[in-house]
Parts: structure tokens; sequence; C-alpha cells
């Protein structure tokens, strides 16, 4: 399970896709509807906020927002638009390391998305997220 600290516009297609899907596992998690990935270390940024299941549904409506951009037909019916809007912190090692990461998997699937991102300095993160100043985060694994 990924779920990018990065905004999902950087992400090409398969890894937009694969995010929605896997941040609706996510939410099922963190809703008790679902007996695997209950201690999957991505969770526990969302867990240690004290607005677990808004956080989750923030984050699905800006996967859904950059999904209409490019025209995809996620179900936006999977999120509760009731959620209150919240943040939570991701350090600047953390999207360091994500960017790394998904340029990585990128030059193995989608070059020309590589090529889109190659002279991007400041890379922005989820809208949920505040960047601190930090190393890669504890939950992450590498």
């Amino acid at each position: 399970m990924r779920i990018w600290s990065i905004h999902p516009k950087y992400l090409d297609s398969k890894g937009l896709v694969a995010l929605w899907r896997e941040t609706l596992l996510a939410k099922n998690v963190l809703e008790g509807n679902t007996k695997g990935y209950k201690n999957h270390p991505q969770l526990n940024r969302f867990r240690e906020s004290k607005k677990a299941i808004d956080c989750i549904n923030q984050y699905l409506s800006e996967i859904h927002k950059e999904a209409e951009k490019r025209n995809y037909r996620f179900n936006k019916n999977k999120i509760d638009h009731q959620f209150k809007r919240s943040t939570l912190t991701v350090t600047t090692g953390q999207l360091d390391f994500e960017i790394r990461h998904l340029k990585a998997k990128l030059k193995l699937r989608d070059r020309e998305k590589l090529k889109a991102l190659k002279g991007i300095k400041n890379f922005e993160s989820h809208p949920l997220f505040i960047i601190v100043d930090g190393e890669i985060e504890s939950w992450e694994k590498f």
C-alpha cells in the first residue's frame, strides 16, 4: 500500500488508479470494515490524527479531483463528502524520498511522465499535508 504524500498530479495513470484503490482500502481499514491491512504503517499518520476518517475522505476527495481533470470516472460516492477539513504534517525528507521513489517507478513504466517532472524543483504535497522540516517518516518502509 502506498498512500503518497506528494500531490496526485505527479502520478502517472497507473499510479493514480492504484492510489485510488489503495486509499479506498485504507478507508475501509480505518472504518473497521476489513480484516486485512489493519497494521499497515502507512495508516499510522491517519490513525494518529483526531479525525482519521475525515482525513482519509479529504485525501480521497483530492484524488477524485485529479481524476476528474484527467477525465477518469472514479466513483465519487465512495467518499463521505461531509468530512471536516483537517491537516496532517509530512516531512521534507519524506517528500524527497517519495519523489525519488516515484521517479524510479516512472523510469520503468512511463518515461513521458518522468520527462514532464524533470523541470520541477519544488514538488507540492497532497493538499491534506503541511510540509515540515525533517527526515523520512518513521512509518516509511524502504
